[in-house]
């Protein structure tokens, strides 16, 4: 494989993360989801006030935007690599307990295995488009 070819897949896989990011960012605003997705933050992390579950959830979609747009500019590229592979870290209660009631949450409780290998695969292409 060329450099130049190589250099195209970063490229490539690199949007595909980042206008997935941004696309999932922007649906914590739609409110049927957002009320879904509050849902999902398990009970013990629950609080009142600004850190209610659907200010988190507004928060976390303000993250993945911002995260999404600066895996795409050079000059942010490697810190929003770092704080999206610790979003996913942190988001990860929430889909662990998504993942423990499949009635309630239907397609979002993708089973606990699937889900931790797959953010972990996740978190290592936000790393190599970050870094190649």
């Amino acid at each position: 494989m060329t450099d130049a070819t190589l250099t195209v897949i970063v490229t490539i896989v690199r949007i595909l993360i980042a206008v997935v990011f941004i696309g999932m960012g922007i649906n914590h605003f739609v409110p049927k989801s957002a009320r879904v997705m509050a849902k999902m933050i398990p009970p013990a992390l629950r609080r009142e006030g600004a850190l209610r579950p659907l200010n988190l959830v507004y928060f976390t979609g303000v993250c993945e935007i911002a995260g999404g747009i600066g895996l795409l500019v050079p000059q942010t590229r490697l810190a929003a690599a770092i704080a999206l592979v610790v979003f996913l870290a942190a988001v990860f209660p929430a889909n662990a307990y998504a993942a423990a009631d499949r009635e309630r949450f239907g397609t979002l409780a993708i089973p606990f295995w699937p889900r931790l290998g797959g953010q972990v695969v996740l978190a290592a292409l936000i790393v190599w488009v970050a870094v190649a």
